[in-house]
């Protein structure tokens, strides 16, 4: 179980995580692109977003900073993108963390399936705090 940093950036994620890999010589890192997802006849990728980031993870001295950029067409505030990533192998408890954070808050996504994990949502709580949520499965590449 981890409660980890996410980041979010404005197109230069790629830029950005090559950087901090650099700079806390970490491993060379894996990028997930927006393009490497299936696609959703329900919401195709503007054209030219396929090599955004849509994920990647550093573990700088033990800790786990996630990288991603911004959804394309999605509001980017800078200052407010930073994200809580929850993560656990339990079920049950990512339920009732996401049930109890969302009462005052504001329901983002909600808990289901996805290409990457077999349960994931997202959720900003009562005091402005964007939470995601996701089953580590034992599978997780990065």
């Amino acid at each position: 179980m981890s409660v980890d940093i996410y980041l979010t950036f404005n197109g230069n994620c790629r830029e950005a995580v090559l950087f901090y890999a650099e700079i806390f010589g970490t491993e060379k890192p894996k990028i997930m692109t927006f393009g490497d997802q299936p696609a959703n006849p329900e919401y195709p990728l503007p054209e030219g977003t396929e090599n955004l980031v849509m994920h990647s993870r550093l573990n700088i001295d033990g800790s786990n900073v996630m990288f991603s950029d911004n959804f394309p067409g999605m509001p980017f505030v800078e200052g407010n993108n930073i994200t809580l990533s929850f993560i656990n192998k339990n079920e049950d408890e990512i339920r009732s963390a996401y049930d109890k954070l969302s009462k005052g808050g504001e329901i983002v996504l909600e808990l289901q399936e996805t290409s990457w994990s077999k349960l994931y949502g997202q959720v900003t709580d009562k005091f402005g705090i964007h939470w995601q949520f996701n089953l580590d499965s034992g599978e997780m590449e990065f």
